[in-house]
């Protein structure tokens, strides 16, 4: 009986909350100043995330011909001067790092990628529905610390 108080009290809580916000949260200066703060933020994510795509040549069409040519899609991060990848704790570090933003990434999450690191070099294997999402994967790859090198071996699956 008494989870389904709470349950009530927050299902109030929520209502309470969400009629406040209708009636004087969306009037409210500070309320709008910080929606167009997250809209601005979101907006200069999306166009970061899209230059990156461009700069690493991370589109479907990349991909698509990546893979017609080669049969494997292989992208190398520069090198930093202070870089030194060598010991597996670093390389476990890797994996689970990316395979926490594989299921993060809600396109990529409904696929089965598999991750392996070897002294930075990151391998994917495994299964999407469309080359873009190999780029994406790819560049989640590249965005992690510590990963020198993605190559990827993903196959389209409709």
């Amino acid at each position: 009986m008494r989870p389904f108080f709470w349950g009530l009290f927050t299902g109030v809580a929520l209502t309470l909350i969400a009629g406040w916000y209708v009636v004087f949260g969306r009037e409210n200066e500070q309320v709008q100043r910080a929606q167009s703060t997250v809209g601005a933020a979101l907006h200069q994510a999306f166009d970061t995330m899209e230059a990156k795509l461009d700069a690493f040549e991370l589109r479907g069409k990349d991909i698509k011909d990546d893979i017609a040519h080669t049969g494997q899609v292989v992208r190398q991060r520069a090198r930093s001067v202070s870089t030194a990848i060598s010991d597996a704790t670093t390389d476990a570090r890797i994996t689970t790092t990316l395979k926490a933003k594989l299921i993060a990434d809600k396109e990529l999450t409904g696929w089965k990628i598999d991750v392996n690191t070897s002294a930075g070099l990151v391998t994917l294997s495994g299964t999407v529905s469309t080359h873009d999402q190999i780029g994406r994967a790819m560049l989640l790859a590249l965005e992690t610390p510590g990963v020198q090198q993605v190559s990827s071996t993903l196959q389209v699956k409709q």
